[in-house]
């Protein structure tokens, strides 16, 4: 039986979550049974076109006891309350990332939903791009030796904070909005905690010229507890004209060996007479047609929500949660990114090193 999943947010990254859903009806895995979304045009919009219940208040949605899961895909500094709420109502949860934005708030939700016996899980979806999984998999391997130094950058265009993000971008930053994605992946690929944070950051463009009061870049170098540095680059300030809405790369040297993965350049590109020239990462997100003429979405940035559905349904199946331990990225991860991301901030105010 189909499990029945409630997603709180329909906003840009909601519909991905409403695709995922949508698409595992097809395969009677997961049923969208209901939306939680506060803004009454998206609301309608959302019941429209998906056709399922829709919910101002996400209190409401999580009083269905029909409801097995949801999934939060709210502002970051809102994770905490609507995850808190649906662990004591039970349900098993996925939160965008970061889980939350302080450490304390990343415990309670830990604490919580192991105290209501529901699965945490956090949509990290970089460790689910296959080019990451095979870094990861030749790292554990040894094959690149004892990893020594690597660099990460990732970089949006100036409207994901001027125009998507204007309502709550000074709540959040390009290290938390962009960085926690490689805090996680790196984590993860070397298998290690961090130690020590130094961070540089710069504020002017967004603050002076969109009265938008965040940074616009922020340069950390972590750390590790196995003796790696990495050094992270983050900013959300490349202009409207960059060929991409986001660059992407990440590099790791071993004593036995490098790897390279330039997330930027797939192979696909384009240029339209009203775009100009455009870079397509169709491993993210692809657009396609199954065999019954049905629109579907595949890549890395739908299997990631995905897997929390297979997940949950193992559960409902007689799977326990502990057996499924590693096999995703975890309410304890989030913690451990939130970390990260707490001290990178706290680094670039006081110009000092911070240690975890």
């Amino acid at each position: 039986m189909a499990i029945k999943v409630g997603v709180v947010g329909a906003g840009i990254f909601g519909v991905n979550h409403l695709n995922a859903f949508k698409q595992l009806s097809y395969l009677g895995v997961a049923e969208l049974a209901a939306v939680s979304e506060i803004n009454e045009e998206r609301a309608k919009w959302v019941e429209a076109v998906y056709g399922c219940k829709v919910y101002r208040d996400y209190n409401e949605m999580l009083a269905d006891a029909n409801i097995d899961a949801v999934t939060v895909v709210t502002p970051d500094h809102l994770h905490k309350p609507i995850t808190l709420a649906a662990a004591a109502a039970g349900k098993h949860i996925l939160v965008e990332k970061p889980l939350d934005v302080t450490v304390e708030g990343c415990r309670a939700m830990v604490e919580a939903a192991r105290k209501a016996g529901v699965l945490l899980q956090v949509d990290f979806h970089k460790r689910y791009d296959p080019e990451h999984m095979a870094m990861e998999r030749r790292v554990s391997a040894g094959e690149l030796g004892k990893i020594l130094y690597g660099s990460v950058c990732m970089e949006d265009r100036i409207e994901v904070p001027s125009e998507w993000l204007a309502r709550w971008a000074p709540s959040s930053s390009p290290g938390w909005f962009l960085g926690t994605h490689f805090y996680d992946l790196v984590r993860w690929v070397i298998k290690s905690d961090a130690k020590t944070i130094f961070a540089r950051g710069h504020k002017g463009l967004l603050r002076d010229e969109y009265g938008i009061d965040t940074w616009d870049a922020i340069n950390a170098t972590v750390e590790f507890e196995n003796g790696a540095v990495v050094s992270f680059d983050t900013s959300w300030i490349l202009p409207k004209s960059f060929e991409a809405i986001v660059n992407q790369e990440i590099r790791l040297v071993g004593t036995k060996g490098v790897w390279e993965i330039d997330s930027q350049y797939r192979g696909s590109r384009s240029c339209i007479v009203e775009e100009g020239m455009r870079t397509w990462n169709n491993n993210f997100m692809r657009e396609s047609i199954d065999k019954q003429g049905r629109t579907i979405y595949k890549g890395y940035g739908i299997e990631s929500i995905e897997d929390f559905a297979y997940n949950v349904a193992a559960i409902k199946n007689g799977a326990s949660i502990e057996s499924l331990a590693g096999t995703y990225p975890s309410g304890e991860d989030g913690l451990q990114v939130t970390k990260i991301g707490v001290a990178v901030h706290q680094s670039a105010v006081s110009g000092n090193v911070v240690e975890i």
